[in-house]
C-alpha cells in the first residue's frame, strides 16, 4: 500500500468516526508538477487525497490565515517533517491548540523542485508525472523520460536534518529514521560566509535584485502570520513599496530576523517565488547560527519557549561583552 491510500484511508475513516470534522492535505492540481491544498470534510471526498514528491505546500500555514475558521474544531492535517516542525512551533507560540488537531504523519522522501522537473523535460511540456521513489517519470506528447529524484529535489530538502515528521499521532509510510549528516546543510552557508565582504554584498544584491516584491513568500510561511506586515504600514511607513535594491533587501533583511529561531527550513518560499530567488540561503544561514548559539532548532519541542523569548545564563554574549 502506497502513502497516498494510507492517508485516503485515514481521513476516511477519522471523518467518518467524528474524531475530525476537517482534513488537511494534497490533492492533484492543473499541474502534474505541483500538488494543491485540499480540504476535505467529507469521508467521500478523501478519494482525492494524494502524497507524493509534488506536495510541497506547508499545510500548518492555513491554522493562521483565518484563525476563526479553524478555532474550536478538530482538524486532522497531513505533515511532512517539516510541516510537522512548523505546526508544533505555532502550538509552542500559543497559535494552535494540540489537542485540537491531530497530526497525521507521512514518511517523506523529499519533495520535488518543479524548475529542476522542467529542466529534466528539456523545455517540453509536462503532462504526466510519476514519482517511483528513487526515480521520477516525466511524460508528455511524444516523449518520456526517467530522472534521478536525486537530481530534481529540492534544496531545503538537500540535506534535512528531520526528515521523519515528529511528535505526530499517526504516523503513515516507513520512517527514514536517519537524519542527515548536516553538512550538505551547512555547505552553501560557509561558502556564503567564507567570502570577502564586497563578494557577499554583490551576490546578495544579484539574488535579490530578481525579487518583484510579490509576498508570495510571506504568504506561504507558516511563522509570517502578523495581522498588519511591516511593509503594509502606511503610518508609520518603514519601507518604500519599489523594487529598488534598498526597500527590497530591508523587506527581506526583517523578515529574515522577524523568522530567526522559528523558520523549519521547508522551503515553502523558494518554491513560490516566482522568479526563483534563493530565499533559503539566508534562513539557512540563520538557523545555523542559531543552532550553534542556543543549541536548539525551530519545532522541536512545542512544550518549550521560543528561542527568542527565552534566556540562559551560559548564552554566549560576546556581542555584547566585547
Amino acid at each position: 500500500m502506497t502513502i497516498g491510500s494510507e492517508l485516503r484511508d485515514t481521513a476516511r475513516r477519522l471523518l467518518s468516526e467524528g474524531t475530525v470534522e476537517l482534513v488537511i492535505g494534497w490533492r492533484r492540481g492543473s499541474r502534474p508538477t505541483a500538488a494543491v491544498p485540499a480540504f476535505v470534510t467529507d469521508p467521500e471526498e478523501a478519494g482525492s487525497l494524494v502524497f507524493d514528491g509534488t506536495c510541497g505546500t506547508n499545510p500548518a500555514v492555513y491554522f493562521t490565515r483565518d484563525r476563526r475558521q479553524y478555532s474550536g474544531r478538530k482538524v486532522g492535517v497531513a505533515v511532512k517533517g517539516c510541516d510537522a516542525r512548523a505546526v508544533l512551533q505555532l502550538v509552542m507560540e500559543n497559535q494552535v491548540v494540540r489537542d485540537d488537531v491531530v497530526l497525521i504523519g507521512v514518511a517523506c522522501p523529499g519533495v520535488l523542485d518543479r524548475r529542476r522537473v522542467a529542466l529534466a523535460a528539456c523545455g517540453r511540456e509536462i503532462l504526466e508525472l510519476e514519482d517511483r521513489g528513487a526515480e521520477v517519470m516525466l511524460r508528455g506528447a511524444g516523449f518520456e523520460t526517467v530522472v534521478r529524484r536525486e537530481d530534481v529535489l529540492s534544496d531545503s530538502c538537500r540535506g534535512c536534518p528531520h526528515p521523519d515528521p515528529g511528535s505526530v499521532d499517526l504516523l503513515l509510510g516507513t520512517p527514514r529514521r536517519e537524519a542527515a549528516s548536516g553538512e550538505e546543510r551547512e555547505r552553501r552557508v560557509r561558502e556564503f560566509e567564507a567570502l570577502p565582504p564586497a563578494g557577499r554584498w554583490e551576490a546578495t544584491l544579484r539574488e535579490y535584485g530578481k525579487c518583484i516584491r510579490c509576498y508570495a513568500c510571506r504568504n506561504v510561511c507558516p511563522a509570517c502570520y502578523c495581522e498588519t506586515c511591516f511593509v503594509d504600514q502606511n503610518d508609520p511607513r518603514w519601507i518604500g513599496g519599489t523594487c529598488e535594491p534598498t526597500d527590497t533587501l530591508i523587506f527581506h533583511l526583517i523578515r529574515n530576523l522577524h523568522v530567526a529561531g522559528r523558520c523549519v527550513e521547508c522551503g515553502a518560499c523558494a518554491r513560490a517565488c516566482p522568479t526563483g530567488v534563493d530565499l533559503l540561503l539566508l534562513h539557512r544561514k540563520v538557523a545555523v547560527e542559531v543552532l550553534e548559539r542556543f543549541r536548539e532548532e525551530a519545532g522541536m519541542d512545542a512544550g518549550a519557549r521560543p528561542i527568542m523569548a527565552s534566556f540562559r545564563e551560559d548564552e554566549r554574549q560576546e556581542f555584547i561583552m566585547g
